[in-house]
C-alpha cells in the first residue's frame, strides 16, 4: 500500500463534540482511531474568545446538566474542577410581551400571578387532561401540538419563543415526534402533558436524571471551549486542515481522500464515522453514493448571526437578573433573544462592565443575517436599546452561521431515513452529528458515546476471528 496512505480501525470526520466524544470512547476501548477536521480548532460550531477583559462564545454559551454522565465525562478529562454553573438569577427567564419584558414563571405560584399570560390561557389549561391524543402515526408540527393542546397563547408567548431559543426554527414547521420526541412519547403514553410530566418526574428520578427544564446550566471558568480541547488532546491523532474531498468503498473497508494545505492525504478504515454537518457531508458521496448525497442535502439548517456586544454598566438600564430574553414572532422584533452573558457565569465581563449575546436571523428572519456587519450592529443595538435601555456599545463582534442548526422539520425524520438506506451502499459507514438524535450539546455527547459503543461492537467480532 502506498505510503501515503493511513490505515486504521476506524477515521471520525469532523471535530465538533460529537465526533470527538465518538474518536475519545473509541480511543479509551483500544481501538485504532483517528479524527479528521477541516478546520483549525476543535469544537465545531462552539468555542470561546477574548477580547478587552471580556469572554465571549461563538456558539453555544452554556449547557444544562441533565445527567450524571456530564460530570463522569469531565471528572475523567480532567475538567470538573473548571465546571461553574450559572449564578442564583440563571432560572430568571425573560420574554417580550406588549414592548417590555416580563418574566416566565418559575413555580405554580408564580404562574397564577404572572403577567406572561392571560387569565383565559390559565384557565385554558384546564381542559389539557381531556384533550384527546393525536392518532400514533401522526406527525405534527409543534405549533399545531400546542394548540391543540394548550392554546394559542402558549404557542405565541412560551413555544413560539422556545423553539427559536433552541433551533432558530418555525413552530409552524418543526416537527413534534422528530424534535421533541419525549412531548409525543408523553402524550401516547399518558394521553395528557400534565399526568406525563407527573409521572416522568418519577422516572427520572429512578434514572438520577433531571429534566431540561428543571437542569441547572453550565459553563466553564475558560468558556465551552474547555470540553472539545480537552477530547482533543485525549485523542491519539487528530488531523487538522484536512478537507474530505471523497469516501468509497475499498477491498477491506472505506477509502477516505481529502486535502490539506494544497497537498493529498488518504485513509483506510474499516469503519468510518461522519460527524460533520450533512451539508459539509454531502460532496463527500457524490461520486460513490449519490443518492446519499442527495439524502444529505436535503437536510435544512437555519442561518443565526450571534452579537456579542460589551456596555459599561452605567449604560445599561436593565437589571440583567436572569438568563436572558427570548423575542416571540409577534411582538415583531428584529432578533430572536439575547443573553446576560455576565449575568451568568463570572469572568465574562471587567468590573463594571456587561456582557450581552444577541441571536438573529433563523428562520423568522433570515434576511438579518444578509445584513452588512455595521447594518447588523446598529439593528441590534437598537433592539437592545428598545428592549433593555442599552446604549453607547463599546464594541460589538459579529460571528455569522450560514448553517447554524438543523432543522427537524415535518419529514425529517423519513429524511434520516433516506440517509440511513442510502448509506448501505458504503458498509461501516456511520452518522454522528446534531442532525440526528438532538442538537443539544448533552445529546451531542450522549451520541458520540452511544456510536463509540456501537462500532467497537461492530469491530469486536472482526477482531476475535482474527
Amino acid at each position: 500500500m502506498d505510503a501515503s496512505t493511513t490505515t486504521l480501525d476506524v477515521l471520525v470526520i469532523g471535530a465538533g463534540v460529537s465526533g470527538l466524544t465518538a474518536a475519545y470512547e473509541l480511543g479509551k476501548r483500544g481501538t485504532a482511531v483517528a479524527i479528521a477536521d477541516a478546520g483549525p480548532d476543535p469544537g465545531g460550531v462552539i468555542g470561546t474568545r477574548e477580547r478587552d477583559g471580556f469572554l465571549y462564545e461563538t456558539g453555544a454559551n452554556s449547557a444544562l446538566d441533565t445527567s450524571p454522565a456530564l460530570d463522569a465525562l469531565f471528572d475523567e478529562l480532567g475538567i470538573l474542577g473548571e465546571r461553574r454553573d450559572a449564578g442564583p438569577n440563571g432560572s430568571n427567564r425573560f420574554i417580550v410581551r406588549d414592548g417590555r419584558l416580563v418574566a416566565l414563571p418559575t413555580s405554580p405560584g408564580a404562574f397564577l400571578t404572572t403577567r406572561a399570560f392571560t387569565l383565559a390561557a390559565k384557565l385554558r389549561l384546564l381542559r389539557e387532561p381531556f384533550v384527546a391524543p393525536a392518532p400514533a402515526q401522526a406527525e405534527e408540527t409543534i405549533a399545531d401540538f400546542v394548540r391543540r393542546r394548550l392554546g394559542r397563547e402558549f404557542l405565541d408567548y412560551a413555544i413560539d419563543p422556545f423553539v427559536s431559543g433552541i433551533y432558530a426554527g418555525d413552530p409552524e414547521r418543526i416537527s413534534v415526534p422528530a424534535a421533541f420526541p419525549k412531548l409525543f412519547a408523553l402524550e401516547q403514553k399518558h394521553g395528557s402533558l400534565i399526568r406525563g410530566q407527573i409521572m416522568g418526574a418519577r422516572e427520572r428520578r429512578r434514572r438520577a436524571e433531571t429534566s431540561k427544564n428543571a437542569a441547572r446550566s453550565f459553563s466553564f471558568a475558560a468558556g465551552m471551549k474547555t470540553l472539545p480541547e480537552a477530547l482533543a488532546r485525549r485523542i491519539a491523532r487528530y488531523d487538522r486542515g484536512v478537507r474530505v474531498t471523497s469516501i468509497a468503498r475499498a477491498a477491506d473497508g472505506l477509502e477516505v481522500q481529502g486535502i490539506r494545505a494544497g497537498t493529498g492525504v488518504r485513509y483506510r478504515a474499516r469503519r468510518v464515522v461522519c460527524a460533520t454537518a450533512a451539508h459539509a457531508a454531502a460532496p463527500m458521496f457524490a461520486s460513490a453514493a449519490p443518492a446519499l448525497a442527495r439524502a444529505l442535502a436535503a437536510i435544512e439548517y437555519a442561518p443565526v448571526c450571534v452579537v456579542a456586544s460589551a456596555y459599561r454598566r452605567d449604560r445599561v438600564a436593565h437589571a440583567l437578573d436572569g438568563f436572558g430574553v427570548l423575542v416571540p414572532r409577534r411582538e415583531r422584533r428584529r432578533i430572536l433573544g439575547t443573553l446576560f452573558s455576565s449575568s451568568l457565569f463570572e469572568g465574562r465581563a471587567p468590573a463594571g462592565h456587561v456582557l450581552l449575546t444577541t441571536f438573529a436571523g433563523g428562520r423568522r428572519n433570515p434576511e438579518v443575517t444578509a445584513l452588512d456587519d455595521e447594518a447588523l450592529a446598529k439593528t441590534v443595538g437598537e433592539e437592545l436599546g428598545a428592549l433593555l435601555g442599552a446604549r453607547e456599545p463599546l464594541w460589538n463582534e459579529i460571528v455569522r452561521w450560514a448553517h447554524a442548526i438543523p432543522q427537524y422539520t415535518i419529514g425529517h425524520l423519513a429524511r434520516v431515513a433516506a440517509v440511513d438506506e442510502a448509506a448501505a451502499a458504503l458498509p461501516g459507514l456511520g452518522f454522528c452529528a446534531n442532525w440526528r438524535g438532538g442538537v443539544s450539546f448533552g445529546d451531542c455527547i450522549r451520541n458520540g458515546q452511544a456510536t463509540a459503543e456501537a462500532v467497537a461492537r461492530s469491530l469486536a467480532p472482526a477482531a476475535q476471528a482474527a
